[in-house]
């Protein structure tokens, strides 16, 4: 899945800690060696199991409850994804002081997904496309309504308006202030009417697996729900450029409305981390100005 070796014990959990759970609940698997991983997420921390499986813990309460989502739901899904999506092997509980359950999944190869690591982007482009619309199609019935469960992915955007509005006032002349209240209000006003559909919630590079240049596996379903796909759009301007972003966007379809949604949901996301960084000479930060410019260009040109 992603590189071994990176630094141990944020938010309290520790590769000892670890071992300990294991030893203590999966006696069967406490021979294995146990690795935090290079490249880890922030809602939850990521340990190679071995060879082939890994260990993941929320780091805190609000994240907690995606533990049993993904228990109950991945086993679902899969079938009807065209792509590899983690396998939950076991589910850890509360123990040897660490509050909260956790899970055991198989280890999935590959690398998160970068330019330099894929082979044709127009292809990819297409296949996370595919991906996206195939989620869709899966069964929505009883699946978890978007709401806090998600981070209010799949709800309507306005739920960050006052943030929204904050972080763009912040940014002061970085970016055109005018043109980009222009886009967050397109997409408050395009409200979402259709079914629920199931959507992915962060699907971003860092959950996108490429394994021999192509796309391998999608990871991290913690915010995943039922709702409105806008929010999973948003890779069309975090990763794709071009050829790619008009293949991504003519594959996956959705209305005016839903890609108006969705550049809000990308304005929101990229003026929230620029805002949010110390150093105003970041590499976040100018990654994140350029996604801005993108994503005011293309509702210049589509509107």
């Amino acid at each position: 899945m992603i590189s071994t070796g990176g630094p141990d014990g944020r938010a309290g959990i520790d590769t000892a800690l670890v071992k300990r759970l294991i030893a203590a609940q999966f006696p069967r698997w406490a021979h294995l060696p146990v690795v935090p991983v290079t490249v880890d997420g922030w809602d939850n921390r990521t340990y190679r199991l071995g060879d082939d499986k890994t260990v993941r813990l929320p780091t805190a309460a609000g994240y907690a409850p995606a533990v049993d989502k993904e228990c109950d739901w991945l086993p679902r899904l899969a079938p009807r994804l065209p792509k590899a999506v983690p396998t939950v092997l076991a589910k850890g509980a509360p123990g040897e002081g660490y509050p909260y359950s956790w899970s055991v999944r198989d280890w999935l190869p590959g690398e998160t997904a970068s330019p330099e690591g894929i082979d044709d982007m127009r292809q990819f482009a297409a296949d996370v496309a595919g991906f996206m619309l195939a989620l869709q199609r899966c069964d929505a019935t009883d699946g978890p309504a978007a709401g806090a469960q998600s981070a209010y992915r799949g709800a309507s955007p306005a739920h960050y308006d006052d943030e929204t509005h904050r972080c763009i006032e912040a940014l002061g002349g970085r970016i055109d202030n005018e043109r980009a209240t222009e886009v967050w209000q397109a997409a408050l006003a395009r409200e979402y009417r259709g079914e629920p559909v199931w959507f992915h919630g962060d699907l971003s590079r860092n959950n996108l697996l490429v394994d021999g240049g192509e796309l391998s596996a999608v990871i991290d379903f913690g915010t995943s729900g039922v709702g409105d796909p806008a929010c999973d759009l948003t890779i069309a301007w975090t990763l794709f450029r071009a050829e790619s972003r008009e293949v991504f966007r003519r594959t996956v379809g959705q209305d005016d409305g839903t890609w108006a949604r969705a550049r809000g949901w990308a304005l929101w996301k990229s003026a929230l981390t620029v805002a949010n960084c110390p150093n105003p000479e970041d590499e976040l930060v100018a990654i994140h100005l350029h996604v801005i410019n993108e994503v005011l260009a293309d509702h210049e040109r589509l509107t």
